[in-house]
């Protein structure tokens, strides 16, 4: 696994492979009690705390198995929060569908209110990350995590402002009402902006993957690399009408939503 292209299927595979896996636990729990989201979020808090030590751990020196141990304890840290998103337990004090009549800055302050409690939480994991990692030999979880969080931002900002092709179908009942911040149209300034600053982040990460000296660090680059252009093709994915579902969709078990959803995009 030091080459660069397993560390790249690496990379993709636990992209796809972590995402499936949340999508099915808030879909399983959709379909059950109401307290299965919240049950789901407290069991998997051990998870959580794991993903903390283990790039504690990893970050102490760099080796081949530190620069994978730092990318999958930090996607375990963003899993945890994601999935305390997506189960509606930690998203913020508003709760209630956005009136159509609200635009400009009302309509922002509302939607901040709707997810504030998850922003200032994956800002918090941001600073324990970067305190942990802090003149660490072993920086790939930190950029592995700045690139979840521009990413995360932007996506959320496109989202808001507005974008060609908006993908509802995973979005689990607790969230249903986050629907109605989205707004489907044309790209605004902020698509350009995010688009251009994960492509010249994926650039720079290739460029120090060419110069990597080590093979610890050709395989911390090209994870890093992988990432980034991972989330600069999700960018893509808001434009370009391209069945991007059918890669979860097999896995996770069907709803009423889901099959209006799929009818819909065929």
């Amino acid at each position: 696994m030091t080459s660069v292209w397993s560390a790249s299927l690496i990379a993709v595979f636990a992209w796809w492979f972590f995402t499936g896996a949340i999508l099915l636990v808030v879909r399983r729990a959709d379909a059950t009690d109401q307290v299965a989201h919240g049950r789901n979020v407290f069991f998997s808090v051990p998870l959580f705390a794991l993903g903390f030590a283990g790039l504690w751990i990893s970050s102490l020196e760099m080796t081949v198995g530190n620069a994978y141990l730092a990318f999958i304890s930090t996607l375990l840290i963003w899993g945890w929060i994601e999935l305390a998103f997506l189960s509606g337990i930690i998203t913020g004090p508003e709760r209630r569908a956005c009136p159509q009549t609200l635009t400009g800055y009302p309509r922002f302050a509302r939607a901040w209110d709707t997810i504030s409690h998850h922003e200032m939480l994956l800002v918090g994991a941001l600073l324990a990350v970067a305190l942990i990692t802090a003149h660490a030999e072993n920086t790939v979880g930190f950029w592995t995590y700045i690139i979840l969080f521009v990413a995360r931002i932007s996506a959320k900002l496109n989202l808001f402002f507005g974008v060609p092709r908006i993908n509802t179908e995973f979005v689990p009942t607790p969230l249903d009402h986050i629907k109605s911040y989205f707004r489907q149209g044309p790209i605004t300034m902020a698509f350009p902006i995010g688009v251009t600053f994960l492509s010249v982040t994926a650039v720079c990460f290739a460029e120090r993957l060419i110069t990597a000296e080590t093979q610890a660090t050709m395989v911390g680059f090209s994870l890093l690399t992988a990432l980034a252009v991972l989330a600069a093709i999700e960018h893509w994915l808001m434009v370009v009408p391209l069945p991007d579902a059918k890669l979860w969709r097999w896995m996770l078990p069907d709803t009423a939503t889901s099959r209006q959803d799929h009818k819909h995009e065929l």
